[in-house]
């Protein structure tokens, strides 16, 4: 029976493998001490005074989906301690990776999820997020995969769900076939709308933008990025 609560919902549906090579021994301790201290506790309710989660006097509230690395969502959360930040990261190695710059420099405006980023979006209160952050996702480039594409009605109804009137999504990748996939996706759905003007809009980053690794790759290989503003009517 499919649990109506997640709604296309599969076993690493969004994303593909959970681990990669050996952990370091820093990392396997950064990993155990820093994750349950920061990690949501989604078998609970969400507490009635959401900002709760944070020991900081956050005002507003931004959720980063596959942080990879985590140097975007560290430099934000870093440059803005009056912002609370959740990451939401499934694979072990990327976590571990940015577990160990926390470890080494703890961080109070920070809460992170390891698996599935549909259950923090269906755990979160509603009107609760200001901003969603999905930065260079895996494109499922053949089209027997594109099912997995986080882009999605479904998925696009969790971000209006969750987001503020006014709230933003931001997406950012470097294949030419999921912008317009996530144009396309936007357009029909009525609660979105395309922040844009003209090309400068999309072709440069954002303020305050760090440069990625996923990124650097892009520029290597002779890959424009767009970098595209969406936000919620």
């Amino acid at each position: 029976m499919t649990d109506q609560r997640h709604p296309e919902r599969a076993t690493e549906a969004f994303f593909g493998r959970r681990k990669g090579k050996h952990l370091k021994s820093n990392h396997h301790v950064a990993l155990a001490e820093v994750l349950p201290k920061l990690k949501l506790d989604l078998s609970k309710p969400a507490p009635d005074n959401f900002m709760d989660l944070w020991n900081c006097s956050g005002q507003s509230v931004r959720l980063e989906i596959g942080f990879g690395g985590g140097e975007h969502l560290l430099h934000r959360a870093r440059s803005q301690p009056d912002t609370c930040f959740i990451g939401v990261e499934p694979f072990v190695n990327s976590m571990a990776k940015l577990a160990r710059s926390v470890y080494e420099n703890p961080i109070d405006n920070l809460r992170l999820y390891d698996d599935d980023a549909t259950l923090v979006l269906d755990w979160l209160p509603e009107n609760c997020i200001d901003h969603i952050d999905l930065l260079y996702p895996d494109p499922w480039p053949k089209r027997r995969h594109w099912k997995r594409r986080f882009v999605s009605t479904t998925n696009l109804d969790r971000f209006s769900r969750v987001l503020k009137p006014g709230g933003k999504f931001c997406f950012a990748s470097d294949i030419d076939t999921y912008v317009n996939w996530t144009l396309e996706h936007i357009n029909a759905h009525p609660d979105f709308s395309w922040i844009a003007d003209g090309p400068d809009d999309w072709t440069q980053a954002w303020d305050g933008w760090p440069s990625t690794r996923y990124e650097a790759k892009a520029f290597r290989e002779g890959r424009t990025p767009a970098y595209l503003d969406f936000i919620k009517q």
